[in-house]
């Protein structure tokens, strides 16, 4: 497949017109993506009340592929009832991520049960009582609740009360497999788990530092921003183990200079090894204090634990860190002087740094460089973690996670007179832990494909094979409804956001607050997602002491659910006017534009982080699992990689050098060997640091271990010892 000279450009814009005849007509997907809805793909935002395609500053028009490719999806006909007749499970089971998604929307509630090969089509009152019934027959602490992004604040609120009432803290979220590490490590460090800043901010800065990242891919809206820096005469660092085009120069189609001409991002690009990234991060931070660019006032009134911080630092040597990182200290030093240059710096991040088992460790290293030079708490500067689905961090503050903050304890119990569990809660890894003891008689999944966001997929499908009843609440198929299935499952067909009968809200990786009208249903069958939490709590939620101080056909109202967050979730206390004003708003107390944080003392916290000792075999390679230029998360809508030009997924990227040390051709059929798995996969040469791998996610999660970070226990899918030996002799076809 011919690679592209840069990312974006004509192809973006031929795309554009082929996923508007999919949709039925390019004007028909316009006026979809036009309505008054937040943008259902990744977190930086756009949509609302400022209509579809206009960014939280006003800008239009802001659309990527990614967010056409959402749009399509829920524009797609119905799966008709033969489609079950001929599809059983094992035959599921051979199609594709994309086939599987391609396959339509679901409009009718799906069961199967232990003596089934396939599902069959049953009704609402069926599904709903089999539910009931199965939460009937077990205790609370041996079920749990996993929300993905997708759904709403009012969803997400709903859901974690009910699960709550019934009487359990198993409720988690996708967060806990991506950017867990960056809410713990940034809570350890400001006081707050989300980002410093806000889209103005990166709008004013004079400098980025991107790591571990490539939003060329996976926020290609993020791209124009990228672009202004460097119109404005910015710098951009880029920091990634793999050369990514999109990185180095890309066309931004709504720009026309620069869908003409292209615009070089990346001033200076460094390939630190995998795992490598708090190595390079004290070898930067070693210079700034060795050239006196410390800003001592800040630091000293602003800023605790700098002395341990320093000493760390300090006694790195500079041996160690070049070994470490894989960068020469002559670029180390570059990319300081960048640094050193600079007056307002925003540090961006995404899983690159968090899916590791130091990844709490790499956020406090990046955000402890940042504190040096006060670039934390001031305008146009800042720290920001890009965020994967569009409600992620949303479905956080509305207190989807084990333990509940304190205040939003007291205060839920407050307000709806009731009394909530305190036993310690499960965590996503935990649940699944949890299930493989057979220890999980019934689990409700709001959105998300949970089977396949986990590590060591084997494992997992045989464990959630011992789950009760899966209840899954989905738009269309995916990986999960198959091979994760358990001994009784139930797939609920749910409205799209921009389907939903009553207003909901979405929260941007920028705290900002979006409205989302809704709009007509596309397909008789679907219902809101609070509309079957509703009728999901008055079937469990049976038993509260004295008269039943909640009123469930009350909370199917939206409004009610907003009011309610506004005097329960601290910050959020605007929701409660948004029925009548439509105002969106920024979260009170999250975004720092002066040095006090809303730590206990008011300061932000170094963390002096050593740099880790790594041991793998001298034959062994790193690997790390990415996600293509045409796929969202765990859903794939292109098998083909335009961006690295590869035109299939069944591949692991390698060092050219790596590839001659192993006698390895391009296109050669190889084997890939964790300690959990293994996989055949046509090896081909990449620009990649040495020592080495890369291969797609979600399919290469079968090679990935459940070794997890130990204080956010997010899995580390990005540090992977690995094996590559070549099994054919010759390239294979």
């Amino acid at each position: 497949m011919k690679r592209l000279t840069a990312g974006g450009g004509f192809p973006a814009i031929w795309y554009t017109v082929k996923k508007g005849r999919e949709a039925g007509g390019v004007f028909k997907l316009w006026k979809a993506m036009r309505t008054h809805n937040a943008c259902k793909t990744c977190a930086l935002g756009m949509g609302g009340q400022a209509g579809g395609m206009v960014n939280e500053t006003g800008h239009f028009p802001e659309v990527c592929k990614k967010s056409l490719q959402a749009m399509v999806a829920d524009m797609a006909g119905r799966i008709e009832p033969r489609f079950f007749e001929e599809y059983t499970h094992e035959k599921l089971r051979t199609l594709s991520p994309r086939e599987l998604e391609s396959a339509g929307r679901i409009t009718t509630p799906l069961y199967s049960g232990p003596l089934d090969d396939r599902y069959r089509p049953i009704e609402w009152s069926d599904a709903m009582d089999r539910i009931g019934t199965a939460f009937g027959r077990t205790k609370p602490d041996r079920s749990f609740f996993y929300f993905s992004g997708r759904s709403s604040n009012e969803a997400g609120f709903l859901l974690q009360m009910v699960a709550r009432l019934w009487g359990t803290n198993n409720v988690n979220n996708c967060s806990f497999y991506c950017h867990q590490a960056s809410g713990v490590g940034l809570s350890s460090v400001t006081g707050s788990g989300t980002a410093t800043l806000d889209l103005e901010d990166v709008d004013e800065c004079d400098t980025l530092f991107l790591i571990g990242g490539n939003p060329a891919s996976n926020h290609p809206r993020f791209m124009r921003t990228l672009m202004e820096i460097k119109r404005r005469g910015g710098k951009v660092v880029v920091i990634n183990p793999l050369k990514e085009l999109g990185l180095e120069r890309f066309k931004v189609p709504s720009d026309v200079r620069s869908l003409l001409f292209g615009t070089r991002i990346a001033d200076l690009y460094l390939m630190p090894t995998i795992g490598g990234d708090i190595a390079l991060l004290t070898g930067i931070a070693k210079v700034v204090l060795e050239r006196g660019g410390v800003d001592e006032a800040y630091v000293r009134e602003h800023t605790a634990e700098f002395d341990a911080y320093r000493t760390v630092v300090e006694s790195a040597d500079w041996a160690i860190i070049e070994s470490a990182s894989g960068v020469d200290r002559a670029d180390i030093e570059r990319a300081a002087e960048v640094y050193l240059k600079s007056r307002r710096t925003v540090f961006a991040w995404t899983m690159g740094i968090t899916h590791h088992a130091h990844g709490v460790e790499n956020v406090q290293a990046i955000a402890a460089l940042a504190l040096l030079r006060g670039m934390v708490g001031r305008p146009g500067a800042g720290l920001l973690p890009l965020r994967g689905h569009s409600n992620v961090q949303g479905i956080g503050s509305m207190g989807v996670t084990p333990t509940l903050k304190k205040a939003v304890f007291e205060n839920l119990q407050k307000h709806f007179g009731v009394t909530l569990p305190t036993s310690v809660g499960l965590d996503t890894m935990a649940c699944i832990e949890r299930a493989a003891e057979g220890g999980i008689d019934v689990a409700v999944c709001l959105g998300g494909n949970l089977f396949g966001s986990n590590p060591d997929a084997v494992a997992t499908s045989r464990d959630l094979g011992r789950v009760g009843m899966l209840v899954h609440l989905s738009t269309t198929l995916n990986t999960g409804h198959c091979c994760g299935l358990g001994r009784e499952n139930i797939i609920l067909p749910v409205l799209a956001r921009d389907e939903e009968p009553q207003r909901t809200t979405q929260e941007s990786m920028f705290n900002y607050v979006r409205v989302s009208d809704g709009g007509p249903a596309r397909h008789e069958g679907p219902r809101s997602e609070v509309e079957v939490v509703a009728d999901l709590a008055s079937r469990i939620v049976t038993d509260l002491p004295g008269e039943t101080p909640i009123d469930w056909d009350e909370m199917r109202d939206h409004g009610t659910i907003r009011h309610a967050i506004a005097r329960i979730i601290p910050g959020y206390e605007a929701i409660g006017e948004v029925d009548a004003s439509s105002r969106e708003f920024t979260i009170d107390g999250r975004v720092f534009h002066e040095p006090t944080f809303a730590t206990d003392h008011g300061r932000a916290i170094f963390h002096p982080v050593a740099i880790p000792k790594t041991e793998r075999h001298e034959d062994e390679l790193v690997l790390m699992t990415v996600r293509s230029e045409g796929q969202f998360n765990t859903v794939v809508y292109e098998e083909e990689d335009l961006y690295r030009g590869q035109d299939r997924r069944d591949v692991v990227l390698l060092h050219p050098d790596d590839m001659a040390a192993r006698g390895i051709e391009p296109d050669q059929l190889v084997e890939v060997t964790s300690e959990v798995d293994s996989m055949q996969v046509l090896a081909r040469p990449y620009d990649i640091a040495r020592g080495c791998a890369c291969m797609y996610y979600p399919e290469a999660n079968r090679l990935v271990p459940r070794a997890v970070d130990r204080s956010s226990r997010t899995p580390a899918f990005k540090s992977i010892p690995v094996l590559v030996e070549a099994v054919s002799p010759v390239a294979a076809e």
